[in-house]
């Protein structure tokens, strides 16, 4: 099965390339949803998370993501720590997940693709890129941060520059839906004869 994995900064439109995607039948695993899900109560990277950063980012039983993030994108060193715990894991389950899929291709939405030097895990990569201004912009109104904070998070990513030249598509996401949706169907279509071949 053709893996194509799908990435870009934050704001850029992932989640809405891969929704349009799985609307037309195609497998999406998401990588920040699997993330989330080893986090819940009772799973094991969350145990690892308070072993390793204390019982003050637990609330009532729940991870206070809110806080963990505050405390990794101020400290490097934390950022790191967190990774080493929460990546491999991840990786796992993906690897877990496909092998119970059967389609002639999917999307694997990870958004740290490039951090995370995974680059080999995919066959093809699936670059979402807009305006860093329009980065700003939709951060801003999607999950009302200060932009001091969106700056740091974009910082901490690998830039706009580095993600281009790795891609081996790109979807431009800065106009209207109706493009997008002419995009993902263009491609679509040739992954589909791509898988077939």
């Amino acid at each position: 099965m053709l893996k194509i994995g799908l990435t870009g900064g934050l704001g850029c439109g992932k989640t809405t390339v891969a929704n349009l995607f799985a609307a037309k039948g195609v497998p999406v695993l998401d990588a920040d949803q699997i993330a989330r899900e080893l986090v819940e109560p009772g799973q094991p990277a969350l145990a690892a998370i308070v072993r390793e950063f204390g019982e003050e980012f637990l609330e009532a039983g729940q991870l206070n993501r809110v806080r963990l993030r505050e405390v990794v994108f101020q400290c490097p060193e934390r950022k790191r720590q967190l990774e080493s715990i929460l990546h491999p894991m991840v990786f796992d389950a993906m690897q877990r997940q496909l092998a119970t899929l059967r389609s002639d291709y999917c999307i694997l939405c990870i958004p740290l693709l490039f951090e995370t030097k995974q680059q080999a895990f995919v066959d093809r990569i699936l670059v979402i890129d807009c305006p860093v201004e329009l980065q700003y912009e939709r951060v801003k109104n999607r999950d009302g941060l200060e932009m001091a904070e969106i700056g740091r998070i974009i910082q901490s990513q690998v830039s706009r520059q580095e993600r281009l030249a790795a891609a081996t598509e790109v979807i431009e996401n800065s106009g209207q839906m109706e493009q997008l949706v002419e995009q993902v169907e263009k491609l679509h279509r040739m992954y589909r004869t791509l898988a077939r071949h």
